[in-house]
């Protein structure tokens, strides 16, 4: 699934060919260095989950798939990199900046986070919820300015959702929320954008087209784009860099093709799989049917 200015991504063995030499000059916007993590019920206790010391760096305009299973570590890998969480040991950098070092405010103008699920705490319009990503950049208790709403609206623009500006949350369907949820993250005009599984709950249809506004969000803006989640084929086709977890250990970074292994894969997922690689060089990953032992 292949495209450039008629709007679809381009594979990431084509990127990597086209862009080596941009990549390689390329500033790094994120590095995480041997950081760790463990969560214990109180400081004499045993720990609870330990996430391993783990080492990778992501540029701009690079999406960053990170893979596992569930309790694999996913999600607390993520917080790292949010700043929600400090590392037991080792340091995460934005830009040179530790992101646990950054206060609140600095923290969100850098950093915006999707999360699974983003409850309503109240009924509002689209253009109101995404409105709520220009709170970093005012003051308490002060009304939105014409550039918040000028920003807001091109947020919505960006998503595709400008449509959905005066509808209400509460009556919209899954897709068209992921989309103003979106929305809402690039008012932050952020460096950083994170997600934590944005594909679940929608068809596939939906998830294919989330994915193809990241990946052109991150070339358009120079966004780094960290992704949580389970859909193999989807990150082999969009992301740059994989990250495996299992366990709460990093097994291996590097782009899909150096990373889909079939053998690895299989000790990861616990399921029979292949592993095919496309003319493009994108792997793909196919679930074996039950065979004839199996079946007698």
């Amino acid at each position: 699934m292949s495209f450039g200015n008629s709007g679809t991504a381009l594979a990431p063995a084509q990127r990597f060919a086209q862009e080596g030499a941009r990549r390689g000059s390329a500033e790094i916007r994120l590095n995480v260095e041997q950081a760790s993590y463990a969560y214990a019920a109180g400081d004499r206790d045993a720990p609870l989950f330990t996430l391993g010391a783990m080492s990778f760096q992501a540029r701009h305009r690079e999406v960053v798939a990170i893979l596992g299973p569930n309790a694999s570590g996913k999600s607390t890998l993520l917080r790292l990199i949010s700043g929600e969480l400090k590392p037991l040991s080792g340091r995460v950098q934005i830009d040179g900046l530790e992101t646990s070092q950054l206060d609140t405010r600095t923290r969100a103008q850098r950093i915006a986070m999707v999360q699974q699920e983003s409850p309503l705490l109240f009924p509002m319009r689209a253009w109101e919820y995404v409105l709520q990503g220009r709170h970093p950049y005012g003051r308490a208790l002060r009304f939105a300015t014409p550039e918040d709403c000028a920003i807001a609206s091109n947020a919505l623009v960006q998503v595709g959702a400008e449509a959905l500006r005066d509808r209400w949350m509460n009556q919209i369907s899954g897709g068209e929320k992921q989309r103003v949820i979106l929305a809402r993250a690039l008012a932050q005009k952020p460096l950083l954008l994170l997600l934590d599984e944005p594909t679940l709950h929608l068809d596939i249809g939906a998830q294919v087209e989330l994915l193809q506004r990241l990946r052109r969000l991150a070339e358009e803006n120079r966004y780094t784009v960290v992704v949580v989640t389970h859909e193999l084929n989807l990150a082999a086709q969009f992301a740059d860099q994989v990250v495996l977890l299992h366990r709460g250990k990093c097994l291996r970074v590097g782009t899909p093709a150096e990373v889909y292994r079939r053998e690895l894969l299989e000790q990861v997922f616990e399921a029979p799989l292949e592993v095919e690689i496309g003319s493009a060089g994108t792997p793909r990953v196919i679930v074996q049917g039950r065979t004839s032992e199996d079946a007698g």
